[in-house]
């Protein structure tokens, strides 16, 4: 399905999926790898999507902005084929949307593990693992697995998350694979709501514990925000880190600002940024990620 226009490959993948389930399959083993473990070739520019599977829609000030298959695969497949973007991160079912679509070659592909703390329910804290296991990753020829560990001292779902990622850690690092870890100290609102604490010293607990988890951290990458003196976080820990993009920002060059000034510490070794770069103010993708990357010190050229 990689030849054409992406509205004819869009309008293959139904009959695709409805009548030769085993495509995906044959699409996974014909993936051509990166060469090298990530980050062995210079800073990693990542595209993330994995925000739907757990019911989060919201990008912007659009609600359901995530809610259209086609518009946001039309997005990523814009986003993956710029110059310095190295992979993607995304549910099984988005990144088997893209295996079909011809627009993983060369490309990292890091598979999202723990979905099932629904944004919003009230066991949003026991993120269980609802998506790919780590035998599953190896078994799809993926590059790795994230998981998100919202540490929350109050809510006991807690142990479970924090047992069930030590053991994603163990069995990715067992199969030679990433694991990419995203840490935060949470906690529940008022209105019940959970919120991250995006405070220096919040963000350097949250580091320290993900550091610690699994057997082995030989191949463990954080995933973190950028926060006020990330100076003192990123020197909780040793391990590879890759800054998060978060909501869409109101003031792109700001947001850019911070990841240029982040980017600059020894352990930060790129970007994995999706709603940002997928719905920007404005809706120019090409030009979102162009940004990003050159913020990684690797200049873009637009192609059209």
């Amino acid at each position: 399905m990689s030849a054409g226009t992406f509205a004819e490959r869009y309008a293959a993948l139904a009959e695709v999926r409805a009548a030769h389930p085993e495509a995906v399959a044959r699409a996974a083993a014909r993936r051509v790898r990166p060469s090298g473990p990530p980050g062995a070739s210079g800073p990693l520019m990542i595209i993330a999507a994995d925000h739907p599977a757990r019911g989060a829609l919201r990008a912007g000030s659009d609600p359901l902005a995530m809610a259209d298959r086609r518009d946001l695969l039309e997005r990523m497949c814009a986003a993956l084929a710029r110059p310095g973007v190295n992979g993607v991160l995304g549910t099984p079912d988005v990144l088997e949307d893209l295996l079909l679509l011809g627009a993983l070659d060369g490309k990292l592909a890091v598979g999202s593990m723990n979905r099932g703390g629904l944004a919003g329910a009230s066991f949003e804290i026991d993120d269980r693992f609802t998506a790919y296991s780590a035998p599953a990753i190896a078994a799809a020829g993926l590059d790795g697995g994230k998981m998100l560990l919202r540490v929350d001292p109050a809510d006991p779902a807690t142990a479970r998350t924090l047992e069930a990622c030590g053991r994603a850690v163990t069995d990715l690092a067992a199969h030679g694979l990433m694991a990419m870890v995203e840490p935060f100290m949470s906690g529940r609102g008022e209105d019940g709501r959970v919120r991250n604490e995006l405070t220096a010293e919040a963000m350097i607990r949250a580091v320290a514990i993900a550091s610690g988890l699994g057997a082995t951290s030989a191949r463990t990458w954080l995933k973190v925000p950028v926060v006020p003196e990330m100076e003192r976080v990123m020197a909780a820990s040793t391990l590879p880190a890759l800054l998060l993009g978060g909501e869409v920002s109101a003031d792109p060059d700001a947001a850019l600002a911070g990841w240029r000034e982040a980017l600059k510490l020894p352990t930060v070794r790129g970007l994995v940024i999706g709603r940002s770069l997928l719905y920007p103010p404005g809706g120019d993708v090409a030009a979102a990620v162009d940004a990003a990357v050159a913020a990684l010190g690797t200049p873009a050229r637009r192609t059209e």
